[in-house]
């Protein structure tokens, strides 16, 4: 059997910048490596589906406690990004074409994995004239097929300039919607440059209007050098989209060429940004310093679907 090494730069745009300063993690950061049973065999089920997931590519900490519990976020489309954000260690460059297998190959793996919630999202792919959104059609419809009972949520793109794209997606169904918009929108060209705040959250408007019944939900990184007011004003931005469920966490940097942690936010803060956002109308709220997206997202579905229906029981 021979091995073909990947020789290319993982991210060619970063290559040449200078060193980013490094600030040691706090204890409350620190997590354990991963190695348990469970994780060794989710990554097995990964691996013999050619599949991609996020918590690998884009280096997440909390790897360790979810794999172990089989809890896998798939990245579709490629492990190959068509923009360059400051904050992700996802390889960058040209990606190869889509694989028509992939929702097949999915939706297999989440039946192996017998999840009750799978959580679906990609890289950019501004290649595509849909920007990949008939592919997330595909695999929401593979994955019903195969495991109906599955609630899917997706955590897509901005489909930046691909008219009707969103419309695609909606129309599959997911149970949740995810964009997240990553920071506040004074540091976008710092952080997110291919991306635009006004856009992000006008698609996430854009799903209520079309399906006012599906879950919406957004996230953002702290420790940018973001300010609190910036921070509470996204909060309001999110609420007139009427975005159901908001994800807080600290940002932590990949390697010494991207984006540098200005600071890291103490739990404390962190607490206070979630009493904040219930107040502002969230029906949920996650913020602490290892929150991602997919943290506990099968828990967080069935306690925003809880939420739901006690703000209808109270005629919310």
């Amino acid at each position: 059997m021979v091995t073909i090494l990947d020789l290319r730069p993982r991210h060619p745009e970063k290559a040449h910048r200078p060193d980013t300063p490094v600030l040691r993690k706090p204890d409350w950061i620190r997590v354990k490596a991963p190695g348990s049973p469970g994780y060794a065999e989710t990554k097995r089920i990964v691996r013999e589906h050619s599949l991609h997931t996020v918590c690998e590519e884009a280096g997440c900490p909390n790897i360790g406690e979810c794999w172990a519990k089989k809890h896998a976020t798939m990245m579709i489309m490629g492990d190959t990004c068509t923009r360059a954000c400051a904050f992700c260690n996802v390889r960058t460059g040209l990606p190869k074409p889509l694989d028509p297998k992939e929702p097949e190959n999915v939706a297999e793996a989440v039946a192996k994995l017998g999840l009750e919630h799978v959580v679906i999202t990609s890289v950019d792919r501004d290649d595509l004239p849909d920007g990949g959104a008939a592919h997330f059609a595909a695999v929401i419809r593979a994955i019903r097929a195969r495991t109906p009972g599955t609630t899917i949520e997706v955590l897509t793109p901005d489909f930046l300039r691909k008219d009707g794209a969103l419309e695609v997606v909606v129309e599959a169904r997911p149970d949740v919607f995810n964009h997240n918009l990553e920071t506040v929108p004074g540091l976008y060209l710092q952080i997110r440059p291919g991306a635009r705040y006004f856009h992000s959250l006008r698609l996430l408007q854009r799903v209520k209007e079309l399906d006012p019944t599906m879950f919406t939900k957004s996230g953002i990184m702290v420790g940018l050098g973001e300010r609190r007011e910036e921070v509470l004003q996204v909060m309001d931005d999110l609420r007139s989209a009427n975005v159901d469920f908001l994800t807080i966490g600290q940002y932590l940097q990949p390697t010494r060429k991207h984006a540098e942690v200005k600071r890291f936010v103490t739990p404390e803060e962190f607490k206070s940004y979630e009493r904040i956002a219930y107040a502002k109308g969230f029906l949920l709220v996650s913020s602490s310093p290892l929150t991602r997206s997919s943290y506990h997202a099968a828990e967080d579905f069935a306690r925003l679907r809880a939420a739901r229906l006690a703000a209808m029981g109270r005629g919310g």
